[in-house]
């Protein structure tokens, strides 16, 4: 099978299952994969199809179906001005709040900018009179895109209707061939879930809970943003649910919040035999592959997302997404899930803690580990968004009374000092950060604060492995011969003179031991650990075997 006739039938198929029953259509050639998809969809019964030889008419009457129905319609055009004569009827429906699925068809990419016939910028067409507008990319033949294409749909019909109804824009760009050409094979299935759609938007009404199935195997799985973490975190607890928090979600607390669970999920066996019957997410989760992977194969995944207009799917597994939701408690005193789960953790963080306490060297995952336990209640911890927050990840033991912050939005590397000092300037206590040399030098004008300016009562703390450390993790490290120009970055600035230009305190850490010393004090300080690049890959490796030999053994024991 072609791309254009999977993606077509697909898109088709997923909007039919979320609930659409009309469609209209303008004709045209480059929109032909739709328009057979959606001819084929009729013939079986399963929606009206209305076809306008005038965009503008076309437009209109999709319009008054929606209108009527209160359900959203499928506006399908080809190309190049046809996309640009639905614009008005668009206009009216941002204004009169009715819900329409605008599926522009485009040329690919090659084709823009060219002199290409009917080929115009398409993208962001319809500027602010739409609530969403994706581009939705040329399809390929590669396992994973039945998902992106279904869960696109379904996020599309759903902003079509919360928080309040209106247009959303697709744009589908097709190279050809166009139509069918009598191959059926597909390197996936391009079923989709027999319930119904791929995604469930819950619209928001006021008092309106979705309940989570009733079940002891379910994980509360908390990320970066999450909100109302101690209500679901008490929950979960009661319902004998694991939980598994990324630092910054702050919810790495109490008898359930794991330390471990990157490598736990890392060991296929355990993975396997510790699938859940459901998840519920809070905020966005991204920092561990594993931790995705176990969403990717929930049987149901609920997202938690305050604002339905945008909720948090990076693998495209959602099933269902709510403002709010219930996880009910199970009469009855069967732990075995809670406590296979808990066994493991403790095993696989004895076995980290044992390679980290071998010496009383600096290292990175120690840092993070010992800084984090070390900090005085109240505190604020500020972590850089890309290998100090992953070593927290797997390194922290759960504990109470601190927050934790870091800018894991777009997860850039600029001004990370700025928004630490800002953050401590905040806080109405302690405060510290933990920044790689990297992101240190990037912002160090961050440090430049006038005579009459307040200062923060701040320690931060700078890995300095001379260079960007999590690409030694990547595979880019193989690639000897460029590695260190283009990826490793090394740097010969000393961090001491960074310092004292600033008129900042500094110290340099000579052991882990020294680390409670090192960060006392008030005021603004700097603190650096020296690291080498090699040698923490060496380290990381060395941890998850020995967890995950730890983990195989429990296994084994049962």
């Amino acid at each position: 099978m072609n791309p254009a006739t999977a993606l077509s039938r697909v898109l088709v198929d997923e909007l039919v299952r979320c609930g659409m029953t009309d469609a209209v259509l303008a004709p045209g050639s480059r929109s032909a994969p739709l328009a057979l998809a959606l001819h084929d969809a009729a013939k079986m019964g399963r929606l009206r199809l209305h076809v306008r030889i005038d965009e503008r008419s076309a437009a209109f009457v999709g319009l008054g179906l929606a209108k009527r129905s209160g359900r959203p319609v499928a506006l399908v055009c080809t190309s190049g001005t046809a996309a640009a004569n639905f614009h008005p009827a668009v206009i009216e429906a941002h204004h009169s709040g009715v819900p329409l699925i605008v599926l522009t068809a485009d040329r690919p990419p090659e084709l823009r900018d060219t002199g290409a016939n009917q080929t115009i910028d398409q993208m962001r067409l319809y500027g602010t009179a739409v609530r969403w507008s994706c581009e939705v990319g040329v399809p390929e033949e590669r396992p994973g895109m039945v998902a992106y294409w279904r869960s696109l749909a379904s996020r599309a019909w759903g902003l079509a209707l919360a928080p309040s109804p209106g247009p959303v824009h697709m744009n589908v760009a097709f190279r050809e061939p166009l139509i069918p050409d009598g191959d059926e094979s597909w390197c996936e299935p391009l079923d989709g879930d027999v319930t119904g759609a791929w995604t469930r938007v819950r619209p928001s009404t006021p008092g309106s809970v979705l309940h989570a199935p009733p079940t002891r195997r379910g994980v509360l799985v908390v990320g970066d943003g999450a909100v109302n973490v101690k209500r679901y975190v008490a929950a979960a607890s009661m319902a004998g649910w694991p939980v598994l928090a990324e630092p910054h979600g702050n919810a790495r607390y109490g008898d359930h919040a794991l330390s471990s669970h990157h490598f736990l999920l890392g060991t296929p066996e355990f993975a396997e035999r510790h699938r859940p019957d459901v998840v519920v997410t809070l905020g966005r989760p991204g920092l561990s592959r594993p931790l995705l992977s176990l969403l990717r194969r929930a049987e149901e995944h609920i997202v938690v997302a305050p604002d339905l207009s945008r909720w948090p799917d990076p693998v495209r597994s959602a099933t269902q997404v709510a403002q709010e939701v219930e996880i009910p408690v199970l009469s009855g005193g069967d732990d075995s899930w809670l406590r296979s789960w808990r066994t493991a953790d403790l095993a696989a963080s004895r076995a980290v803690d044992a390679v980290l306490d071998a010496g009383d060297e600096v290292t990175e995952p120690r840092l993070a580990r010992d800084l984090v336990a070390s900090l005085p209640g109240g505190s604020l911890l500020f972590c850089a968004a890309s290998m100090p927050i992953r070593d927290l990840d797997q390194t922290m033991r759960p504990r109470r009374g601190i927050r934790i912050l870091a800018s894991r939005g777009a997860s850039g590397i600029d001004g990370l000092v700025s928004t630490a000092i800002g953050a401590a300037l905040a806080h109405s206590g302690r405060s510290y950060a933990l920044l790689g040399d990297l992101a240190f030098l990037h912002d160090q004008n961050g440090l430049i604060l006038g005579p009459h300016e307040a200062r923060p009562d701040l320690a931060i703390v700078v890995i300095n492995n001379r260079g960007g450390g999590i690409f030694s993790m990547l595979p880019q490290a193989s690639l000897e011969e460029p590695f260190e120009h283009v990826f490793g970055t090394p740097h010969q600035v000393d961090l001491a003179y960074v310092a004292a230009a600033h008129g900042v305190p500094y110290t340099l850490l000579e052991s882990a031991s020294d680390l409670p010393k090192a960060i006392s004090g008030q005021g603004l300080r700097i603190v650096e650990a020296r690291t080498d690049r090699r040698a923490n890959a060496e380290l990381h490796a060395r941890m998850r075997r020995a967890a995950q030999e730890a983990v195989r053994a429990v296994m084994a024991s049962r």
